[in-house]
C-alpha cells in the first residue's frame, strides 16, 4: 500500500477514462481540482456524497474548481450511476487500481472478522500549481461538499 500524497507536494499524475473520455492531472492545470474517491456506485454514502457535490456543481466552478469522482467501478456503471441519480459531476473508473494506490486510497479493510482491500472515501483537493493542497483521510459524507467548497473559497480569497 502507498502512502497518501502529503500536503504541499506535487499531485501524483493520472490518467483514467470518466464519463467523457479521458483525462489526465495536467486537464486541470490552473483550475482547483476536486479528486474525491468513494468506494462503490450506487450505495447510500456514495450517492449521497455524489449528490451532494452535483448541488453545488455550479458554486463549485464560479470558484474556478472541478470535480471528479473516482471509484474502481467501470464507466459502464457509472453512466448507469449517473442517469439513475441525475449526477453532473464528473465520474472516473479506476478499474485497474493504479490512480487509488498512487493516492493512498486503495487500503485493507475488516467487516465481521474479514479482511478484505477497498477504496477508502478520501478527498484531495489539489490547486492550481498541481499541488495537494488539502487532504481530507477521514470524510463523513454529510456536510463535506460544502466544506470542500468553504475551503476553495478560503484560499481563493487569502
Amino acid at each position: 500500500m502507498t502512502a497518501a500524497p502529503a500536503e504541499g507536494k506535487k499531485a501524483p499524475e493520472f490518467r483514467m477514462e470518466t464519463l467523457s473520455g479521458p483525462k489526465r492531472l495536467k486537464d486541470y492545470a490552473g483550475r482547483w481540482l476536486v479528486l474525491y474517491f468513494y468506494p462503490k456506485d450506487d450505495t447510500p454514502g456514495c450517492t449521497r456524497e455524489a449528490l451532494d457535490f452535483t448541488a453545488l456543481a455550479a458554486e463549485f466552478d464560479a470558484a474556478g474548481a472541478a470535480i471528479l469522482g473516482v471509484s474502481r467501478d467501470p464507466v459502464s456503471k457509472h453512466e448507469k450511476f449517473a442517469a439513475k441519480h441525475g449526477l453532473t459531476v464528473e465520474l472516473g473508473s479506476d478499474d485497474a487500481g493504479s490512480v487509488s494506490k498512487s493516492y493512498g486510497t486503495w487500503e485493507e479493510k475488516s467487516m465481521y472478522g474479514r479482511t478484505y482491500m477497498g477504496m477508502a472515501r478520501r478527498t484531495f483537493l489539489i490547486g492550481p500549481d498541481g499541488r495537494i493542497a488539502r487532504t481530507w483521510q477521514k470524510v463523513t459524507v454529510a456536510g463535506h461538499a460544502q466544506e470542500v467548497l468553504d475551503e476553495i473559497r478560503s484560499r481563493s480569497r487569502a
